[in-house]
């Protein structure tokens, strides 16, 4: 397949480019600065443009844009900027593919759309929830409309918590966790849907190489773990006592609303999509995800 990347200079981007070559499809990637290698090619989501020679011929174009939502405390213009980061460029992308006739896109999302479940497991039939986080994934969501209204097989994937060697959640807990610092958050009873950083990228070959997908794919592993469950995993794997607890009203203190809505609640959500279409996680576990991503 001839795919388009956006968002691949990213933690899932870089790695599903290079997973996307490895398995024999030509890839091209999207930067919003001058093009400097052939593989380039130029768009400015905020006004629009996207350069027409690069859809050119495409079979699928797969859109990872996003900025991170836990990277820093929540202002209101932290809050907008995460907005725009992710809702400018689906729609731009959207209706692009819509006009040029692409057959495919696959649109990056989050488990936020489910709000704090709390103990009530979740799947892709399951309606939105409330709160800043599962507004912004519905509205990035509904700016695939120009594509889903064109015909365009469109397929959102709703990630967990990203497990991997060289970024994302462990490169900030597992420092502290080999100090012997780590500690369940709150009351450790919220659940983390993780996935292993492998998986999430294979997920995305998986979901372009099945044309009977559509709609919302939850990409998390099979079995989503509490916090309490989770610190215990990880002080495992790295074979280091986590017998403390943070207090909420602490984590609160230093992280503000961005600690209440991502870090003291999360989702029970289920692949119900990828498992029932045959996907075969390499790390169905946390142990084994936390194990391959600290051995590497």
């Amino acid at each position: 397949m001839r795919i388009l990347v956006a968002g691949s200079s990213g933690l899932i981007g870089t790695a599903s480019v290079a997973w996307l070559r490895a398995h024999g499809h030509e890839v091209r990637r999207l930067v919003r600065r001058p093009p400097g290698a052939p593989d380039e090619w130029s768009w400015d989501p905020r006004t629009g443009r996207v350069d027409p020679a690069a859809l050119d011929r495409v079979d699928a174009v797969v859109n990872l844009c996003g900025s991170s939502v836990g990277a820093r405390r929540w202002s209101g213009a932290v809050k907008q900027e995460l907005r725009d980061s992710r809702i400018v460029p689906t729609d731009v992308l959207a209706a692009a593919v819509a006009a040029a006739g692409v057959p495919t896109l696959v649109n990056a999302g989050a488990v936020g759309f489910y709000g704090d479940t709390g103990e009530t497991v979740v799947d892709e039939r399951s309606p939105a929830g409330q709160g800043f986080v599962a507004d912004l994934c519905h509205d990035w969501e509904a700016a695939t409309a120009p594509a889903r209204e064109a015909g365009v097989r469109t397929i959102v994937l709703r990630t967990g918590i990203v497990l991997a060697p060289h970024g994302g959640i462990l490169r900030r807990l597992e420092p502290l966790f080999r100090l012997g610092l780590g500690s369940r958050l709150g009351d450790g009873r919220q659940y983390m849907s993780w996935v292993a950083l492998e998986d999430a990228v294979a997920a995305v070959g998986f979901v372009l190489g099945r044309g009977d997908i559509a709609g919302p794919v939850d990409v998390t592993g099979p079995a989503p773990v509490t916090n309490a469950r989770f610190t215990e995993a990880l002080a495992h794997s790295v074979h280091r006592p986590a017998p403390w607890t943070t207090p909420g009203f602490v984590v609160a203190a230093v992280a503000g609303e961005m600690a209440r809505a991502l870090v003291l609640t999360g989702q029970r959500a289920l692949p119900a999509v990828l498992e029932s279409t045959g996907f075969e996680f390499r790390y169905p576990t946390i142990g084994a995800a936390l194990g391959n991503a600290l051995a590497s």
